[in-house]
């Protein structure tokens, strides 16, 4: 297998050569959005120029952008390890595909039935849910966290999960502090009580390995911009339960979920991103000649989930080091598995947008705030400013984290002279 070549791999990233005050960016807001490769680009600008038109004519720019489509949700099927691109449909974002499925989830429940949501969770999957039980007399039941690691409190889970319970809604990984939870095993929880699961894998895709069968979630949604492709999201659904479950469509419309004209140039673009993932498997992640795109992406997610927590661990050891610093989330090294390399902190004396304009001004991106995960941000106490949050991507370097821990051991050092100060 050859050894991971993250500068090979960043001179497929345009962006990565901008500099900001004739320094370069150092993009650590990745959980935000990822930057794309060249082939992304250039699969969107190709759509352009040979392919664009709507769907359905007997055309020749037709028949492309639908063959296109077509190969966007099979990408997608092997990605995620659908039984068939039948099962994915896309949308805006994984929050607007969540909003219109709950309408048709929530169709099925009679008043009193139950919802389950979890503290942990962006509010993609928690907000819809909330309104559609508003709308239908449904139950909102909440699984709260353990405070010290910030992960899920699966006996809470037990104690709600019950004869009402239809739908449990939860994370594959907290977008906020990067705590990665046992899907397998909630799945299990719920389908023993009879209930469906909705599973928001939008931080987990850029990071892991995903299979919806070996899961066996029920649904599942993700945002493709969130791993190196465009803006879109994807629902996966399980064939029976799509087929089943009321639609909310215009008459005429040919599927039954993705409601008007789609985002044709978009989908060019997620195929992209899924085989840019299988180049690096077959590049890194010791795919084998010929091997099938599925194969090819668990190789590349492996690699990158490998060289990632690499950096993760360089990360830690810095910000270890800095006085005043508070980090969220899971800490314990041996417990590292059960993390993504996304790091929540705060200074202490700095509020999180003071830390994040400091950085910004020697080029170094990151985000603060809650990140619409604003339930776990109060949770935590954090409501005034939430956290900083650092979220490492495979096209990361040692050299940049080492850049980012140098700048904010300065930050700190400042602030802890005016906290003095001030203190007389």
């Amino acid at each position: 297998m050859t050894a991971f070549d993250v500068e090979a791999l960043r001179r497929r990233f345009p962006a990565l050569a901008i500099e900001d005050g004739g320094r370069p960016v150092a993009l650590f807001d990745g959980p935000g959005g990822t930057q794309v490769p060249d082939s992304v680009i250039a699969a969107v600008g190709d759509y352009y120029r040979t392919s664009n038109a709507n769907h359905g004519g007997p055309f020749l720019t037709s028949r492309r952008s639908d063959a296109s489509s077509d190969e966007a949700h099979q990408a997608m099927a092997d990605m995620l390890g659908a039984a068939s691109p039948e099962e994915i449909k896309f949308g805006a974002n994984m929050t607007t595909l969540t909003f219109h499925v709950s309408r048709s989830i929530g169709a099925t429940m009679a008043p009193g039935d139950e919802i389950v949501v979890t503290i942990l969770d962006h509010e993609g999957n928690v907000g819809p849910w909330k309104a559609i039980a508003a709308d239908r007399g449904l139950v909102v039941r909440t699984v709260d966290i353990r405070e010290s690691d910030v992960t899920l409190d699966l006996a809470s889970l037990d104690a709600i999960l019950g004869p009402r319970t239809r739908l449990v809604a939860v994370g594959w990984a907290s977008n906020a502090v990067g705590t990665i939870n046992p899907v397998a095993e909630i799945v299990r929880r719920a389908h023993a009580v009879g209930a469906w699961t909705y599973v928001d894998a939008v931080h987990a895709a850029p990071h892991l390995p995903i299979d919806v069968r070996a899961v066996g979630t029920d649904f599942l949604a993700c945002s493709t911009y969130k791993f190196f492709g465009p803006h879109a999201g994807v629902l996966y659904g399980r064939a029976d339960l799509l087929d089943a479950l009321p639609a909310y469509k215009l008459i005429p419309a040919t599927d039954r979920f993705e409601t008007g004209t789609g985002n044709f140039e978009g989908l060019a673009g997620v195929t992209a991103a899924v085989d840019y993932l299988g180049d690096v498997g077959a590049a890194y992640g010791g795919a084998a000649a010929g091997a099938s795109r599925r194969d090819r992406v668990l190789a590349g997610m492996g690699a990158i989930r490998a060289y990632e927590m690499e950096l993760y661990d360089h990360l830690a050891d810095g910000l270890e080091t800095i006085p005043g610093l508070s980090m969220y989330g899971i800490t314990d090294r041996e417990r590292f598995a059960d993390r993504t390399p996304t790091a929540a902190l705060r200074l202490a004396g700095a509020a999180p947008r003071d830390v994040a304009d400091a950085l910004a001004a020697e080029g170094i991106a990151v985000w603060d705030g809650d990140f619409y995960a604003t339930g776990l941000i109060e949770r935590l106490g954090l409501a005034d400013g939430g956290v900083v949050r650092i979220g490492l991507t495979h096209y990361n370097t040692a050299a940049e984290v080492e850049r980012l821990v140098e700048v904010l051991g300065r930050i700190a050092a400042r602030a802890a002279a005016g906290a003095a100060v001030a203190a007389g």
